[in-house]
């Protein structure tokens, strides 16, 4: 599968593992219009961190300043949704609140909201969080491995996630070999 077509407008949800690519993979492949030449929202949590980041004095952690990362996130989430366009979101799995407030959202704008799933062994994803120069507690990856979990099963059963119109299940290869996710 070289591309993954959706009608103009959708809302699409790319979830995995923490390190799985999810960030590379949105970046790589989704452009910033659609076939028409509308805006495609790319809302990634990891660039509202990096904002924040700049933003802060170097000898504050990460944790202290995460609920205002978190808050900048889902306002700018909000604003996407909202306009009107395709969007493409990076989403960690562990909070299906999420994805029930995109299918609300994809329902009311009369279009529909899909999964992609990037389904990455564990060790895989460790190694591209280390790779990143970053990482999740054991605690944390345990909790995102439990969500992906149900949402890998759901796939693989056929039964997309309530809400969603569609899951597409993404092994490392196939992501690879993935060159775009578009939107007619």
């Amino acid at each position: 599968m070289r591309e993954l077509r959706y009608v103009a407008g959708d809302l699409v949800v790319v979830s995995g593992l923490p390190g799985s690519g999810k960030s590379t993979l949105i970046r790589r492949v989704v452009p910033v219009r659609d076939a028409q030449g509308r805006p495609v929202r790319r809302v990634d949590s990891q660039d509202a961190r990096d904002r924040w980041e700049r933003r802060m004095p170097p000898w504050l952690a990460y944790p202290a300043y995460r609920p205002l990362v978190r808050l900048a996130h889902y306002a700018g989430l909000r604003r996407a949704v909202r306009s009107g366009d395709s969007v493409v979101v990076h989403d960690c799995g562990t909070m299906p609140w999420v994805r029930r407030w995109l299918a609300r959202c994809a329902r009311r704008r009369g279009v529909a909201l899909h999964l992609v799933l990037l389904d990455v062994p564990p060790r895989l994803a460790l190694a591209g969080q280390a790779a990143r120069g970053r990482g999740v507690s054991p605690y944390a990856f345990g909790r995102h491995r439990a969500a992906v979990g149900r949402l890998r099963a759901e796939a693989l059963a056929g039964t997309p996630p309530p809400g969603c119109a569609s899951a597409v299940l993404l092994d490392r290869a196939a992501a690879g070999a993935l060159a775009d996710i578009g939107f007619d």
